[in-house]
């Protein structure tokens, strides 16, 4: 290919975090599909996920998700990550599956309730110093299912009271990403339902709190790339759990439904300076592998990611911007549509070999044997999947 030494430089620094919980058992509300080879612990996570950053060279960290992950030594698994290539990434608190945390969590009416779910959130960060993990990655399944079944406003005022005691438990180098979800498990309203929500709340708490943008937690037809664009420019961006949907949160390969939809807000980031290591945004995966094999899904998703970064930084800013201030519609256009119909596949493959890595991350996997190896040692025990 022609020389894209600039390009290059800038995928050759992008960093996409894995998810421990993606590698092992999941399904529907319907059915979990078991598969052989599957974790049994958080240590058989991380190396699966050493595994994806063995061969794609762009995946150095992995979420934890507590209590799904919970150990004896929480340093001793920061070691176990170090002796495998790979360190421990954001710390995810489950405070969702408890009985306790049927009417809501840290927006329950229970002030006990309450305690208990903002005690599992300082825990996390207690897990954070310990890891030397960056972030608190925050979701919550509160909401309500009927008119009437609780005060919307006094379940803001609870959660504003738990988010500013987490916050002022972090660490001078830690940051807490408050994630949204505009609907289920509660159908009737979610106590942080959209980027406003979560974007007003991070502005109360103070610049260690950002927004967390969940491709798939968003209703048919969201402009995903006008919330990337405007969080950018106000410095709330925090970062992504990449994933695509094609009804609601569906949870499946990034990329998959609408690769033009992950392209267009990779351009946003490109363009709003997102990848520059300043900027702070984590590249997180956040993905359910159902029916497929999880870690060469997990490879093909850090490569769908990959390949829309790329044709993202092929877009000439420059001619776009002037086509732009110009008024020509149909130039501006095309600048992004001729970026998008290019294949960077060699790019991308040049680039792995100049990393010295395969310039085929998923024909090397299979090569390596590792799928087979796994399903061979990882006899007995109980296999990891959702609620372990």
């Amino acid at each position: 290919m022609s020389d894209y030494s600039a390009v290059k430089a800038a995928l050759r620094e992008q960093r996409i975090e894995t998810p421990s919980w993606a590698f092992g058992n999941s399904g529907t509300r319907f059915k979990v599909f078991a598969q052989e080879g599957i974790p049994r612990d958080a240590y058989e996570k991380i190396a699966d996920a050493a595994t994806v950053h063995r061969f794609t060279g762009v995946a150095p960290s992995v979420a934890v998700h507590i209590p799904w992950d919970r150990v004896d030594d929480y340093a001793d698994l920061a070691k176990h990550a170090e002796n495998l290539g790979v360190r421990i990434g954001a710390v995810n608190p489950n405070v969702f599956q408890d009985d306790d945390y049927r009417l809501g969590s840290v927006c329950n009416p229970d002030p006990a309730v309450r305690k208990k779910a903002l005690g599992h959130l300082l825990e996390c960060v207690d897990i954070m110093d310990v890891t030397g993990s960056r972030d608190l990655s925050i979701w919550l399944a509160d909401g309500l299912n009927y008119p009437g079944q609780d005060s919307i406003a006094e379940r803001q005022a609870r959660l504003e009271e738990a988010l500013a005691a987490v916050y002022e438990r972090l660490g001078e180098n830690q940051r807490m990403l408050l994630e949204y979800k505009f609907f289920e498990p509660a159908f009737y309203a979610t106590d942080v339902p959209d980027w406003g929500t979560s974007y007003a709340h991070c502005l109360e708490l103070g610049e260690k709190a950002q927004v967390l943008v969940d491709t798939g937690h968003h209703a048919p037809g969201t402009n995903i790339e006008f919330i990337v664009a405007f969080l950018l420019r106000k410095r709330r961006l925090g970062g992504f759990h990449f994933n695509s949907r094609f009804y609601a949160d569906d949870d499946l390969m990034v990329g998959a439904a609408d690769p033009y939809q992950l392209f267009r807000i990779m351009v946003e980031i490109v363009l709003g300076g997102g990848l520059d290591a300043a900027s702070g945004v984590a590249f997180m995966l956040d993905q359910c592998h159902n029916i497929e094999p999880k870690v060469p899904a997990l490879i093909r998703s850090v490569l769908n990611v990959q390949e829309a970064t790329a044709k993202a930084l092929l877009v000439d800013a420059g001619e776009l911007r002037k086509l732009q201030r110009a008024g020509d519609v149909l130039g501006a256009n095309a600048v992004l549509t001729d970026a998008f119909a290019t294949d960077v596949r060699p790019l991308l493959a040049e680039l792995r070999d100049e990393m010295g890595l395969d310039p085929d991350p998923i024909a090397a996997y299979r090569r390596s044997g590792y799928a087979e190896r796994i399903v061979a040692e990882r006899v007995g025990g109980t296999a990891a999947g959702w609620g372990a």
